[in-house]
């Protein structure tokens, strides 16, 4: 039986490192579930997830050349679509200025920060992070030092 990728296939784990763990499949051949596809959420300590000797199913994502074989369990659990709320996205009917409009403070919602805000918030910490890392490599060397 060949494997392939998108196959779903059980497995046995056959050992556990920091960086994920070793899947003996079926027909005798080894292959990663890397620590970020055990499972939906941050996984810190993957010996909180799986222990060796567990039976898994696991979703074989891909199969190189070399041999190496990358496993997922977290992709192979079928899951209904999720059923969650679409991102609210500005609509380009309503007048831009529509925020203003509203007289009371808490009626209505905040609008998302747009990408150039987002950069402009980050490139502000930034310089302050650098700005504060400055001072206090110039208080340790001495202010005169620096030429």
């Amino acid at each position: 039986m060949a494997i392939e990728p998108g196959d779903k296939v059980k497995g046995r784990i056959s050992g556990i490192t920091h960086f994920g763990a070793f899947v003996e499949l079926a027909d005798g051949k080894t292959g990663l579930v890397h620590i970020s596809e055990v499972a939906d959420k941050y996984v810190d300590n993957i010996k909180d997830f799986v222990n060796v000797g567990d039976e898994v199913t696991v979703k074989v994502m891909k199969v190189e050349e070399s041999g190496k074989i990358s496993l997922s369990i977290r992709k192979a659990v079928d899951r209904p679509p999720e059923s969650r709320p679409k991102p609210v996205r500005p609509s380009n009917a309503r007048p831009k200025d529509n925020s203003r409009r509203s007289g009371s403070a808490g009626s209505s919602k905040p609008r998302p920060l747009s990408f150039e805000d987002k950069m402009n918030n980050f490139m502000k910490d930034s310089e302050e992070r650098l700005s504060s890392l400055r001072k206090q490599t110039d208080n340790k060397r001495g202010k005169h030092s620096r030429k």
